[in-house]
């Protein structure tokens, strides 16, 4: 590895031996010295084949490939086998090494996980959207492995970390996909720091006005927060040496990610946050005694402050799904203010901060063994290889933020099921084949019916018929992805067999009629009918809701069309699409009154500013091409940018404002005050006389002394909004002032 560094500058020589040691510092205590070499084969591997490549972000390829190793490492908690594909990943994508080489120089779980890591670098290549049908490729992948989704997580939050060294359009792509799907993965996992980072970085890229506001808050309020904390945590720390408890008390401010949310969901301003930071106390107890230590905690923080009832949340007892303990209580503390307190031993910390990952260590089963044990926890979704990606990613949505409730068998098996599961999810917990047979069933001795909806602690009994069969409004009924993918492979199942009646039924009856069925012809019948698909036009025809007479007066006629056409003249065959060539347009300047600039070199193109975010002249913006052929214009920040970048990113297209602001745009801002009539007069005067805008609405709310006014106005650019919002903020009495998305 040496002699291939002493070719390359002394920057890039550096970057990589520091990049390499972090690396082995992270792997002290988990890697052998032959996994070490291996590690380093791995490495030099990488130097051979992809030399010394650099990525669109314009970090060399192989110190990305290290950093993304120590994340896989160090956060996630994977082992040698998963060092060694992040490290090969670039290498096998970008050279001619294959897999089966692969196979011979580390093996056939290496090589495994590295096909699939290809696949999915195959689909990004494709810019296919993460709905997309083809999309099940990486969940047929996720279902081989699912460190190759691990790994994936590494290098997205390796990215994401990194994404300013990428241009804008770059960082609002990788950003979207991150929020969408990434940071919730992450999530169900348990990485719980990873999707703590993800989710700041992906706002700070996506609403940066707001991520800033937000952190100079809470760079501001840091010493009173410091101070409040420390008044908070003394009398507890005095008491808890008492007990001789090893223990560890500290406050932790919340994310900025997760600050914002509470703002969106209370609708309140940043000062009207209570809980912008947490107390955690974490205790260095032995495994059997650290229940006990963590139930005395919480009797000493009910002793000093006044806890929350309601706020009382037990984890210990009954751990989530994904292996988070810990015991949630919120009292108040001094100055009357509401404090949540979170109580965990360090084991529980560990868990709770690096996902199952961590679970497994503290089973005591090391090595890639544990890891199989945790993965196999994970699968379950993907038993059914007919899972397409629209389905899997809805599903997989379903289960990532609810509570959940626990139900009995009747031999007293204890079932845990989502909040809002019904007898029929249960029914599919147990087994497909019950949940497709299900009838009903008897709750707590009583008879319900398969809409029932389960509450915590129900002993249930599941009744079945043998003459049930699923049917569609069933999905409406379950709430869990597992007995959806069962439903819906069940559904598709009977589908198929009557198209298949139906399709056996036309053929005999056209070959009494001497007509072949050819599938051309079948196409042409889909197309005429009006089906969605093939199955569903011979579906209709096995219901009887499609009479096979009017298919053969239709056959008849289509022939009768075939045979004049033929007989036509064919001197307009030549005129097709591919043959077709566009005429030379001369590249002319854009005209003085074009304000858009779309897609670097369209204009005079039909395009309509979006009313879901209403851009004005000034704002980062992009482009979105409509079902109707028309481009919507919208905000970098718009409420539905994340979606649109996610599902149907070869829609967008770039676009900016060119020249000067021409004509008015309505905006409107939301003000928020003391309820005084002379607040309004005095932001009458600010539109008219001082700034001499057009007011085209001001509509006022009041209530328990608090006003709430929404003023539409006429502005040229956003710098005359952003004025006037600063201006309105001025005017004595005002709290708040925002802008608004969508203005009608």
């Amino acid at each position: 590895m040496e002699t291939k560094l002493a070719n390359i500058s002394t920057e890039d020589r550096k970057e990589i031996i520091q990049a390499y040691q972090k690396l082995l510092r992270a792997s002290r205590n988990v890697l052998n010295w032959d996994d070490i070499k291996q590690i380093r084969k791995a490495i030099e591997l990488s130097l051979e084949q992809a030399g010394f490549d650099r990525r669109l972000s314009g970090k060399l390829s192989v110190v990305h490939s290290l950093e993304v190793a120590t994340i896989a490492l160090e956060e996630i908690g994977l082992g040698r086998t998963s060092l060694i594909c992040a490290l090969l990943y670039d290498t096998v994508r970008k050279s001619d090494q294959s897999i089966d080489q692969i196979q011979k120089q580390f093996g056939s779980q290496v090589a495994n996980i590295m096909d699939g890591l290809v696949k999915v670098f195959d689909l990004y290549q494709r810019n296919v959207s993460i709905q997309s049908e083809n999309f099940r490729k990486l969940l047929l992948t996720f279902a081989q492995d699912v460190r190759v989704i691990l790994i994936i997580i590494a290098e997205r939050l390796q990215t994401i970390r990194t994404l300013d060294l990428y241009d804008r359009e770059l960082q609002l792509k990788i950003a979207s996909e991150i929020s969408y799907l990434y940071a919730p993965m992450a999530h169900r996992l348990g990485l719980y720091t990873i999707k703590s980072e993800m989710e700041d970085l992906v706002m700070k890229y996506t609403n940066r006005d707001m991520y800033k506001f937000i952190a100079k808050k809470l760079n501001e309020t840091k010493r009173a927060r410091e101070k409040y904390i420390k008044e908070f945590i003394d009398p507890i720390k005095e008491e808890l040496e008492q007990y001789n408890l090893k223990f560890d008390i500290k406050g932790r401010t919340k994310t900025i990610h997760s600050i914002f949310n509470k703002m969106q969901k209370q609708k309140v301003e940043f000062e009207q946050v209570y809980d912008l930071f947490a107390i955690r106390v974490i205790l260095d107890s032995p495994q059997k005694h650290e229940k006990a230590d963590c139930w005395k905690v919480y009797s000493v923080v009910a002793d000093k402050y006044q806890p929350n009832p309601s706020r009382m949340r037990d984890w210990l007892s009954i751990p989530k799904s994904n292996g988070y303990e810990s015991l949630h209580t919120t009292v108040l503390g001094p100055a009357n203010k509401w404090v949540e307190v979170q109580i965990r031993s360090k084991r529980m910390d560990e868990v709770a901060e690096r996902g199952l990952a961590a679970h497994w260590k503290y089973k005591g089963v090391k090595g890639d063994q544990g890891l199989d044990m945790w993965l196999a926890n994970i699968r379950d979704i993907l038993e059914n290889p007919e899972l397409n990606a629209v389905d899997f990613i809805d599903d997989f949505k379903l289960n990532l933020y609810d509570e959940e409730v626990f139900v009995f068998t009747p031999k007293g098996d204890l079932r845990r099921l989502p909040k809002g599961a019904t007898v029929l999810d249960f029914a599919f917990d147990i087994h497909s084949e019950v949940g497709k047979k299900c009838a009903g069933a008897r709750v707590n001795d009583k008879n319900v019916s398969i809409r029932h909806v389960l509450q915590n602690g129900d002993q249930v009994d599941i009744q079945t018929t043998s003459n049930q069969e699923p049917k569609q409004d069933w999905l409406q009924i379950v709430v869990t992805s597992k007995a959806k993918t069962k439903l819906k492979q069940a559904l598709r199942d009977i589908q198929y067999k009557e198209s298949e009646l139906g399709r056996e039924l036309l053929v005999r009856r056209l070959k009494n009629w001497k007509i072949d069925l050819s599938d051309q012809l079948t196409g042409v019948m889909v197309k005429h009918f009006k089906f969605k698909s093939v199955n569903d036009f011979f579906r209709d025809i096995a219901l009887e809701k499609l009479d096979i007479v009017a298919i053969k007066e239709f056959i008849q006629q289509h022939e009768r069309k075939d045979h004049e056409r033929d007989h036509s003249d064919s001197r307009q065959s030549g005129r097709s699409a591919e043959n077709f060539i566009a005429p030379p347009q001369d590249d002319g300047q854009l005209q003085g009154d074009d304000v858009l600039l779309i897609d670097k070199n369209l204009t005079n193109v039909d395009f309509k500013l979006a009313k879901c975010c209403n851009p004005i002249f000034g704002d980062e913006i992009f482009g979105f091409v409509s079902v109707s052929g028309g481009i919507r214009i919208h905000r970098n920040n718009c409420p539905n940018a994340n979606e649109m970048h996610t599902k149907f990113s070869y829609r967008i297209i770039q676009a900016r404002w060119t020249g000067e602001a021409g004509g008015s745009y309505l905006a409107a801002i939301k003000v928020v005050g003391e309820d005084d009539i002379g607040i309004v007069s005095n932001i009458s005067q600010i539109i008219s006389k001082e700034l001499k805008l057009k007011t085209r609405s001001i509509s006022v709310d009041s209530k328990e002394g608090l006003f709430e006014g929404t003023v539409s106005v006429f502005v040229n650019n956003n710098q005359i909004l952003n004025t006037l919002i600063k201006k309105v903020k001025e005017v004595k009495g005002v709290l708040s002032v925002s802008r608004i998305d969508a203005v009608g």
